[in-house]
Formats: structure tokens, sequence, C-alpha cells
């Protein structure tokens, strides 16, 4: 039993709050904006998630400080010469407009073609991208998930492909199913390799322990360097969109 979000504000700081049929606290902060989500079993009363919450406050303000220095992109307004990433490698966009099947192709190492119907406005164009976005991430996260699967030692029952504001990806443990953000079409792929050994680890071990970390330890040995880097990238800033 999960029951619905609630907001807490502790000193100025907003937590989401999640009761759960679990046995202990998890507390993560959690980007591109330094969201504060606390996830507690459902017997915990308010006054002890507020005290949790209060005891951890310097290190959620670290986290939430480290996520306002990180670069975000420009707003994307879908015309040519703007930059757009792929695999980590920046693209300068060039944009032709013609009747038929809109898509992208790469013409080279830094030129990214994006072809769509005449007088498609900036929205269109973007969902021109994202369709490419999402194809090619499954193209090559599809392998190596089925990869690490057998390393791991885990049976996915199926992955997917979705826009997360939090989380680079997230997995049901029980259904054995995993969610890759698609985010990471644009981040190098080692980053990608690290968020899918993360996500299978968990279906060995749910909790954020020294197990879990063991686990990494055994099957990526540079998570944590991979893990800094993905907090060093430039965030997507979706305010075209809005």
């Amino acid at each position: 039993m999960t029951t619905d979000p609630e907001v807490k504000t502790v000193r100025g700081v907003r937590v989401s709050v999640v009761r759960k049929e679990i046995k202990n606290l998890h507390l993560g902060v959690y980007p591109p904006d330094g969201h504060v989500r606390i996830a507690v079993p459902l017997a915990v009363s308010d006054d002890a998630v507020r005290a949790a919450i209060a005891g951890r406050l310097p290190w959620i303000r670290r986290q939430q400080a480290s996520f306002e220095r990180q670069a975000r992109e420009s707003p994307r307004e879908m015309v040519n010469g703007e930059s757009h990433w792929y695999l980590g490698r920046r693209f300068l966009l060039r944009v032709a407009e013609a009747p038929g099947r809109s898509g992208v192709k790469l013409l080279n190492r830094s030129t990214m073609e994006l072809t769509c119907r005449p007088g498609a406005d900036a929205r269109e164009r973007a969902a021109v991208l994202e369709r490419w976005y999402r194809g090619r991430l499954r193209e090559f996260a599809g392998p190596m998930l089925d990869a690490f699967a057998l390393v791991v030692g885990v049976e996915v029952a199926d992955w997917r492909i979705k826009r997360m504001k939090t989380k680079w990806g997230s997995c049901n443990a029980t259904d054995r199913r995993i969610w890759l953000n698609l985010e990471l079409a644009k981040k190098p792929a080692p980053c990608v390799e690290y968020i899918v050994v993360h996500e299978l680890a968990h279906l060995v071990e749910r909790r954020h322990d020294r197990r879990f970390q063991s686990l990494l330890d055994e099957y990526l040995p540079r998570w944590r360097f991979l893990r800094a880097e993905l907090g060093v990238l430039p965030l997507a800033d979706d305010s075209w969109a809005a």
C-alpha cells in the first residue's frame, strides 16, 4: 500500500512525503531543481517525519545548492544553429522544411538535421526531435540492459522510456519493470550504463544500502565517477514547452 504524497515544509524546505509499506525512511534530493522526497513507513508519526527531515537539513541544502550550480541548457527554440546533445556530443541544429515524413538525421559529427513540414512551430519540431531521441535511446539502451541483466543475474520483464523530472531511472522490483528517463539519450553512453546497472541492482536490493553499493562496485567499479559526471552535465530546460 502506498498513500498519495503530501507536502510538508520544515524550516523553509518543502518535502514530498509518501507513506509506504516499508521498514525504513528513505530521503532523497532529486534533479533538476532539488526536489526533496521522503518515503516513510505507514506507522511513523508526523512528528517523527519532521524530526528526520530536520536532522538532514544541512545535507538537503548542500544537495540543492549543487543543483543550483549545475549548468542549464538555454530554452530550446528549435531554430538553425541551436545546440542539441546526443550521447554526450554537441550538435548544431539544421532545420529543413519539406512535405512528407518528418525526422532527424546526423549529417556528420557536429550537425543534426531536423526535417519537418513547412510552417511547423517550435513545439512540432521538438516533438519530432523527441521521437528521434526515444528511438535512439531504445536502440542503444536495449542491448545494454540485456547484457547487464545477464551479468547481474536478474530477469527484466519489461522496460520503458518516459520523461522524468526527478530521476534518471526507476524500477518496480515486484513487476521486474524498469523505466529510463528520455533525457539519457543526450548523455554519454557510460552514464547511461551507470543508470542501467543502478536499476538492475535494485532488482536484487531495493535499498541504497551497503549491499546495494557492493553490487555496483562489483558490476560497474566506475559508478561513483559516472554518477558525479551526470551531476555536472547540463540539465534540460523545457521552458519552451510551457
